[in-house]
């Protein structure tokens, strides 16, 4: 297989919490790409532009290979944004899991929050629900996109931010998650921090990325 995988991490995180998910792809036959970037540092506009010399050099790498793009959180956000500007011609699938795609109310709710501003920086004021500003960055899907969601929560806080009776990972709500144009969309008992290494979410990963489709 001569496939590659580009992983991207969540805000505040690194590309370490990605290296679990980066092996077992790798026992699988694909080459993987873990791209590590400053996303409390910048918008998100900045990280693509940032990212992209990482990227195209992979998609250069990849030869007569196609390039899959996997986002936990924020990074599938980074995705769509890269997607939309510099999309690399032998583009493959693209997998988000837990991404706010339609913004996540525990953003909205601290948003202001001097800490909140401090810790995550520009990109996580674009984490809110209204996405209005963000309409030029992120363009329609017209690729082919898998999106796997949570709805497994340990936060009581964070449940009654986004309301008690809406499915939610704790972080992003179920509903958050969709975008028109995805080809699959499924949900998985799991929560929102724990996404990257919980092995039913790298199966169903592998799945979309074989074949376009999670397994039931």
């Amino acid at each position: 297989m001569n496939d590659t995988v580009l992983l991207f991490h969540g805000i505040a995180r690194t590309k370490k919490s990605m290296a679990k998910l980066a092996g077992f792809l790798s026992g699988h036959g694909y080459r993987v790409v873990n791209v590590g970037y400053p996303s409390t540092k910048f918008s998100i506009s900045d990280l693509i532009d940032i990212v992209r010399p990482e990227i195209d050099g992979a998609a250069k790498e990849a030869g007569e290979g196609r390039v899959h793009f996997v986002g936990y959180s924020m990074g599938g956000l980074v995705i769509r944004a890269f997607l939309t500007r510099y999309r690399p011609a032998n583009l493959g699938r693209v997998v988000m899991v837990g991404t706010p795609n339609n913004g996540s109310q525990i953003a909205d709710f601290l948003k202001s929050w001097p800490l909140y501003r401090k810790v995550y920086g520009p990109a996580g004021q674009q984490l809110i629900t209204d996405q209005t500003a963000m309409a030029e960055l992120f363009g329609a899907v017209d690729y082919e996109l898998g999106i796997i969601a949570g709805n497994r929560t340990i936060d009581p806080i964070s449940s009654v931010i986004i309301g008690l009776r809406v499915p939610n990972d704790g972080k992003v709500s179920v509903e958050s998650t969709r975008l028109d144009g995805a080809a699959a969309h499924i949900v998985i008992p799991a929560n929102h921090t724990f996404l990257p290494v919980n092995k039913t979410m790298w199966s169903q990963t592998l799945s979309f990325l074989k074949d376009g489709r999670f397994t039931s």
